[in-house]
This record gives C-alpha cells, structure tokens and sequence, in this order.
C-alpha cells in the first residue's frame, strides 16, 4: 500500500527530536485509568504480569499492548494508549514483558525483540476466555517490532485478530543499534545500558551458574549486553546472529493483517533501514506513516492524547 500522508503538525518544542522524545519518557503523566493485575503461566513454566483495563461499555474486542525496552504497563505512553482505548469499548490487555512487572522472572532467559513465543502465550490465554471475538495488538518500539515479527512469520494467526498498529518500530534491529551507539543517543543508551545492566546482576544472584561478575564488568555498550547476555540466553550465536533473525523487517512481506506503522522521520534511534517503504508498497496490508516530527515515541496530542494514541484508535474503528 502507498504511504500513508501524515497530518500532525505538533508545537514547535515538540518538532525537537529529543525533547519529544524525553518529556514523553520522563515527565508525561497519565490519570484516571485503572489497571486490574493478572499473572498467568507460560508454556516454559515461567510466568507474565499482565495489566487489564476494562472497557466503560462492554464489548467483544481486546487490544495486547506491548511496551518497549526496560518499560512496563505503567509507562505514560501504554497508560495513554489503554486509556483512550478503554473509553472507547476496548478492553485492554498491557503485558509487563517478562522481568519488567517489578519482579524478577523464574528463568534465566527474559524477553528479547523476538520473543514471539510470549506473546503467542498472551493469546492463547486470551482465546480461552469467555467473549472475546476481535483481537488488536498495539506496540511501541521493542514490542512494535516483536508483534510485527509474529504477525510475518506465522502462516495460522488466529483468526480473532483483526488489526495491528505498531509505533516507533526499529524494524532493523543492527541499524537501530548502530544509532543508539552515537554520540547523539549517548544518554539514551547510557539510560538503557545501567537498567538492563541492574538486571543482569540479579540474575548473576539467581544463576551463578550462567552468569558471572567478570562478565557483567564486560559490558561497556548495548551491543555487548547482547553478546554477553540475550544471545546466550535466547538461543543465538551473539548479537548480530540475534539482531539478523529478529529484525521484523523480513517479515513484513508475509503479515495479512491491517497494520498501521507510524515510525517519525526524526526519530533518532532509528536509521535507513528502519523505514519500510518498499516493504509497505508491495504489501496491501501494511498502512506506513512516517510523519515529519515525533521523535522516539514521542508525539504530541491535545488533552493529553497523543497523536498515535488517536490514529491507533482511529485506525482499529475502521477494522471493526
């Protein structure tokens, strides 16, 4: 499908890469919504922390939120994105990823740009329960990549799910890294790489076995976390054999679903590759949006509803 023609046009601090994209991190906040926690069982016997908001007027739909690297549910932008949602006849389900709901997780493995296997576990717990005959998923960044590689790479998708919208998505995960690798995204990948690196030493605790101290001294950049850490973990030869196979960008050719991606053109974690034009002309089902300003999951809204908070929604109604 063509590209999608962006119409947002926010105030002039938020065309400002950064400082949209820190006061949306740091300083948003969102009020009014109620979170109800459930924890369910995954098929490897660990477990995922799932937040449910419900909808004011009862309906059959439910929307899978997943949050980005080191987020959780009770981030602005998820809050933001299961209120609005929620006050218009969604249900909604907001995954903490695994480790990120505030406890540490049973296994040494944890959650990973392609962990799909955990996300397929939402949905199947999701199909059993009684009601729910229309299925959304909605993610930012990590987990917009993670949806858009499970609705590419599976041929059965369930039926009940009807449409995506995946927001500020590294759709190429090594180009994405070699941006947070800049001097620009310094903080950024400083910010990331002391949080994941915190993690790390709670597992070194749990797993002595896996994991030593002198390893975690190791890490002096994101990419050595994943040398070090996600790729043993997960099942990969290291970081760019991790990066090559779960990059969703060579699975977008496949997804059948309507999916909207809304990647901003200044986003600064994301490089070239990350904006799948050619992907999205050759693919009817893919609605690509790559408006001027927005930063990294950073756009602007009036009444605190951001942009992609209401194009998402918009999007979906056209689903139903």
């Amino acid at each position: 499908m063509p590209l999608i023609s962006s119409k947002y046009n926010p105030p002039l601090l938020f065309r400002h890469s950064h400082f949209s994209t820190i006061y949306n991190g740091l300083f948003r906040k969102v009020t009014g919504l109620t979170q109800v926690r459930e924890r369910i069982l995954l098929s490897d016997g660990d477990f995922l922390d799932l937040d449910w908001s419900y909808a004011t007027i009862p309906s059959k739909k439910v929307c899978i939120i997943l949050h980005g690297l080191e987020g959780d549910a009770q981030r602005a932008y998820v809050q933001g994105a299961a209120k609005i949602l929620s006050e218009n006849t969604f249900d909604v389900c907001a995954v903490n990823l695994r480790g990120c709901s505030g406890v540490p997780n049973e296994r040494y493995r944890s959650y990973h740009s392609g962990a799909t296997e955990d996300l397929q576990d939402v949905i199947d717990h999701i199909l059993k329960l009684d009601g729910f005959a229309q299925i959304y998923l909605y993610g930012f960044s990590l987990g917009a990549n993670l949806l858009l590689k499970y609705l590419g790479e599976n041929d059965d998708v369930p039926e009940e799910i009807k449409g995506a919208a995946a927001i500020s998505v590294p759709c190429q995960l090594a180009d994405s890294l070699a941006q947070l690798l800049q001097f620009k995204n310094v903080l950024y990948a400083k910010r990331f790489k002391g949080n994941l690196i915190e993690k790390l030493k709670i597992k070194e605790e749990l797993f002595p076995d896996k994991i030593a101290k002198r390893d975690i001294k190791r890490v002096k950049t994101l990419k050595d976390f994943d040398d070090i850490y996600t790729s043993r973990a997960h099942g990969f030869k290291d970081a760019m054999d991790y990066y090559a196979k779960c990059s969703c960008l060579q699975f977008l050719p496949s997804i059948t679903v309507s999916t909207l991606i809304v990647n901003a053109a200044n986003d600064s974690f994301l490089g070239k590759a990350c904006y799948p034009v050619k992907e999205a002309e050759h693919n009817k089902n893919i609605h690509f949006e790559i408006p001027k300003y927005g930063g990294h999951v950073g756009f602007y809204g009036d009444r605190n509803i951001t942009y992609t908070e209401q194009r998402s929604l918009d999007f979906f109604n056209t689903l139903v």
